[in-house]
């Protein structure tokens, strides 16, 4: 077995997409995905499960029916679960994405900002 570790800055640099998140670790029945943002998602919720951003680069806005929450690098967020919310970057965002394995990243809004699972960077 060979132990390597993620870097997460070179994983990023493979791969151009915004909204097009890629799994990149596992961990018991999460997936750890990295994923490049800009400009404004869909509103969506996860029902059977909460969501963490991890902003690596850029600043990112979660938007949620009561407020927002506003992530620069460093910082992370726990979308709970049933909350509908709406990303939104004015620049390009660079994060990490915790959710269980086979999570859809728009939950229950699908639409064509659905992206398509990858694994290509594991």
């Amino acid at each position: 077995m060979t132990h390597v570790a993620v870097d997460i800055a070179e994983k990023l640099s493979r791969f151009s997409q915004y909204w097009s998140p890629k799994v990149v670790a596992r961990l018991n029945d999460y997936e750890i995905k990295v994923v490049k943002v800009q400009g404004e998602f869909v509103w969506h919720s996860h029902e059977d499960t909460d969501e963490l951003f991890l902003v690596v680069s850029g600043e990112l806005t979660i938007q949620l029916r009561d407020g927002e929450v506003i992530l620069g690098p460093g910082q992370l967020f726990v979308v709970p679960r049933g909350v509908e919310h709406c990303p939104v970057a004015e620049g390009e965002v660079h994060a990490v994405l915790i959710e269980p394995a086979g999570v859809v990243n728009t939950g229950d809004a699908g639409g064509p900002l659905t992206a398509t699972y990858d694994a290509s960077l594991l």
